[in-house]
C-alpha cells in the first residue's frame, strides 16, 4: 500500500529532522556510492544501477531482482536507495503484514500510473518468503507483463521460499555478509558524520574490536550497539566509548580473543584435544569461546573434519559424515543459526569412541615412502590392456578376487621389499571392533596373517 496522509507526513518531519530516528536510520545510505559492502552487485551496468539511473524501461528495461542474504547485509537500504533516486513510482509492501489485497491495489495503481502518466512503479516487497504460494502467484502477471519491477527481499534460501515461475522471472542478487572492514568504515562514519553521532565520541581500537565482533556482520546491529553504548557514555560525562562501557551497554563481555594471534590457534587447539578427550563440556566451552569471539565458522568446521579422521576414525565411522554435514550447513546458513550445527557436531565427536589407527596408518606409510621404501609394483598387478602387455608378463597371473567362493585372492600385492609390511593396527574401541576382526581374517587368508 502506498503511504497515507499521516506516514507521508512522518517521514517529510524525520527528513528534514532526524534527530530522533534511530542512528541506522539516519546513517541510511542515500545513494549507492554510499551502499558499504556488496560492491559485486553495484557495478556499472548492474540491475540496481539500471533500476536508478541507467535505464528507463523499453524492451530492455530493468529486471525484478530478488534479495538474498542475512539481515543487516543491506537488502532495505539498497531498496531505500533505489525508491530515493528513482524518478519511478515506489510503493513498499511487507509480506509480514500485506495480503493479495493488498498486492492486486498496488497492481491496479501501477496500470493506471502507467495507464494514464507514463509512470513505471517499483515495488518493494520485504520478507518474500512469508508469502504463500498463492500469495506469490498474484505477482506474477505484474511481474511478466512489468507492470511493476519487483524488489523482492528474503533471509531464506529463494530456491526453496520463492515460487519457481517468479524466480525464473527475476534475478537473484546474492548479498555477502559484510567485513570487518565494510563496517569498521560504516562505524567511523557514523562517528564523525552530521548525520551520525557528530563527533561527540570516540570509539579506541578494543572497543572497536568488541562491537564488530559482537555485529557478526550485521550492520544495523553495529549500529544499533554503537548509539547505545554513545549514549551511556555521554551520560557519565565521558567523551569516549570505553570497552567497559560497551560491555555495560550490550550486556556481553568482550571475549580475549585474537582471530590472527595465539588465541586463535591456542582455543582452536583447546577446542581439538577436549574433543579427543572425550570432554564434551570442555569441547562447548572453546567452542563457545570461538562463536562469540566472532570466529569464521567455516574454521570451526574445518578443524572438526580433521578431527574426526584424525582422532575418530572408524571407531565411528558416521563421524566423519556427521562433520562433513556441519561444515555443509554452516557454508549455508552462517552464523547465529550456525552456532547448533557446530554444537550438534562437538557433542557428537566428543562422546565418540576414539581411535587415531587411521591417522597412524597412513603415517606409517608415507614414511616408508618417503625413505624410498618402494619397489616396483608386483607383475601381475600392472596393467594389462595395451598391445605387449602380455609379452612383458603383465597382469599375467593374476587371480580375480571375485571368481573365488570367499572372494578374497591369496597373492601379492605390496612391492616385494614391503610384503611384510602392516601399517594399519586396528583399536577394539566402538564399530572399530569389527575392523580389526576383520583386518585379522583377511591378512590370514592372504598368508601373512599372525594369528
Amino acid at each position: 500500500m502506498e503511504p497515507d496522509l499521516f506516514t507521508a507526513a512522518a517521514e517529510e518531519r524525520q527528513e528534514k529532522d532526524p534527530a530522533g530516528s534511530p542512528l541506522a536510520v539516519r546513517m541510511r545510505p542515500r545513494t549507492l556510492d554510499e551502499v558499504v559492502g556488496q560492491q559485486h552487485l553495484l557495478k556499472p551496468g548492474s540491475p540496481l544501477r539500471r533500476l536508478v539511473a541507467e535505464a528507463s524501461g523499453g524492451p530492455a528495461g530493468p529486471s525484478s531482482v530478488i534479495l538474498w542474504g542475512p539481515p543487516g547485509t543491506g537488502k532495505t537500504t539498497l531498496a531505500y536507495v533505489v525508491s530515493k533516486a528513482t524518478d519511478k513510482r515506489f510503493v513498499e509492501l511487507s509480506a509480514i503484514t500485506a495480503g493479495v489485497k493488498e498486492v492486486r491495489a498496488v497492481i491496479d495503481g501501477a496500470r493506471r500510473a502507467a495507464g494514464g502518466f507514463g509512470k513505471e512503479t517499483v515495488l518493494f516487497l520485504d520478507e518474500i518468503h512469508r508469502f504463500s504460494k498463492a500469495q506469490q502467484d498474484s505477482l506474477l502477471p505484474a511481474v511478466e507483463n512489468r507492470w511493476v519491477t519487483l524488489i523482492a527481499a528474503t533471509t531464506e534460501n529463494p530456491y526453496f521460499s520463492v515460487i519457481s515461475p517468479l524466480l525464473s522471472r527475476s534475478l537473484l542478487l546474492t548479498l555477502e555478509p559484510l567485513t570487518d572492514d565494510d563496517l569498521r568504515g560504516l562505524l567511523r562514519r557514523a562517528l564523525g558524520s552530521e548525520r551520525g553521532l557528530r563527533e561527540s565520541v570516540t570509539l579506541p581500537g578494543d572497543a572497536e574490536d568488541h562491537l564488530l565482533r559482537i555485529a557478526g556482520g550485521d550492520a544495523r546491529r553495529a549500529l544499533t550497539a554503537l548509539e547505545a553504548a554513545a549514549g551511556a557514555a555521554l551520560d557519565k560525562g565521558e567523551a569516549e566509548i570505553s570497552l567497559q562501557t560497551l560491555e555495560e551497554t550490550v550486556d556481553r563481555a568482550a571475549v580475549k580473543y585474537d582471530r590472527d594471534g595465539d588465541q586463535h590457534y591456542d582455543v582452536a587447539s583447546a577446542l581439538i584435544k577436549s574433543i579427543r578427550g572425550s570432554d564434551v563440556d570442555a569441547a562447548l566451552h572453546y567452542l563457545a569461546r570461538m562463536i562469540e569471539a566472532g570466529e569464521d565458522p567455516r574454521f570451526i568446521a574445518r578443524r572438526l573434519m580433521i578431527s574426526a579422521s584424525e582422532d575418530i576414525g572408524l571407531a565411528d565411522p558416521n563421524a566423519l559424515p556427521i562433520a562433513v554435514a556441519a561444515a555443509q550447513a554452516v557454508a549455508m546458513i552462517g552464523f547465529p543459526e550456525a552456532a547448533l550445527t557446530l554444537s550438534h557436531a562437538t557433542i557428537a565427536l566428543a562422546l565418540a569412541p576414539k581411535s587415531n589407527s587411521a591417522t597412524m596408518a597412513i603415517g606409517a606409510a608415507m614414511d616408508d615412502v618417503r625413505k624410498g621404501h618402494t619397489g616396483p609394483v608386483p607383475a601381475h598387478l600392472r596393467d594389462g590392456h595395451y598391445k605387449g602387455a602380455a609379452k612383458l608378463g603383465h597382469a599375467q597371473g593374476y587371480v580375480y578376487p571375485h571368481d573365488l567362493p570367499e572372494g578374497i585372492a591369496a597373492q601379492q600385492y605390496a612391492p616385494e621389499s614391503l610384503a611384510d609390511r602392516e601399517y594399519y593396527a586396528p583399536t577394539r574401541h566402538g564399530a572399530e571392533a569389527r575392523y580389526a576382526d576383520a583386518v585379522e581374517w583377511t591378512r590370514k587368508h592372504l598368508g601373512r596373517g599372525r594369528a
